[in-house]
């Protein structure tokens, strides 16, 4: 089969996990609508890992947990983990920042409803939220389209300290000086939400919350 290995090529850089050869092999037989030789696989496999393992290239693949995945080579390592140190250490935007508490409040939320409190496009902000995993994609709206509904993750939880959403600040509660969103958490310092910056949006989300999440009754 033609160009095989630029196919296999394809799928193993797209896969976030490392890819096993019966994906792979029913991923090439659904796109050519017909069998692929396992034989053929296999080949085009072993050609791969050798011309990754010229020195010209950074990353190689790896075979790794009955997988396979594009890996950077030993001595880049330094390189890449300087980058990661600056990426991890560097601050979400007042944006992101407002999309953030706005999906902590309001969760499950559809994009269009972000954009509607805010006022503004918020793709760019849930894109670097998803990308710091703070945020997920949680399932589908049953409104008109199905948009996607995204929803804070479990290091979102980790990040700010919190044993469930229960622990959520109210909204009342930006009003105290030095409040914060649960115990400090070790990385809290690099990605922490400012009061001052969550109020910004505070008196939009009192508006706009559900009464199961807004500030409690005088009735408790």
């Amino acid at each position: 089969m033609e160009k095989l290995s630029q196919y296999i090529e394809s799928l193993i850089f797209v896969s976030d996990q490392s890819i096993g050869f019966a994906l792979l092999k029913e991923s090439l037989e659904n796109h050519f609508e017909t069998k692929v030789d396992t034989d053929s696989i296999e080949s085009a496999i072993d050609e791969l890992i050798e011309k990754y393992q010229d020195e010209k290239f950074a990353i190689e693949i790896v075979e790794i947990n009955n997988g396979f995945k594009f890996m950077t080579k030993g001595a880049y390592h330094g390189i890449v983990g300087a980058y990661i140190k600056i990426q991890s250490s560097r601050r979400l935007s007042t944006a992101a920042l407002e999309t953030l508490a706005i999906i902590a409040y309001r969760q499950p939320v559809v994009k269009s409803e972000m954009e509607k409190i805010r006022g503004v496009s918020c793709d760019y902000s849930v894109q670097k939220l998803l990308e710091k995993e703070l945020v997920a994609i949680s399932g589908r709206s049953e409104g008109p389209g199905r948009p996607l509904e995204y929803s804070t993750s479990d290091k979102f939880m980790e990040y700010f300290g919190l044993r469930d959403m229960s622990d959520m600040p109210k909204i009342k509660d930006f009003n105290i000086p030095d409040s914060q969103v649960g115990e400090p958490a070790p990385l809290e310092e690099v990605i922490a939400i400012p009061s001052e910056e969550i109020s910004e949006v505070k008196e939009e989300l009192n508006e706009e919350l559900p009464p199961v999440l807004g500030p409690p009754s005088e009735e408790g």
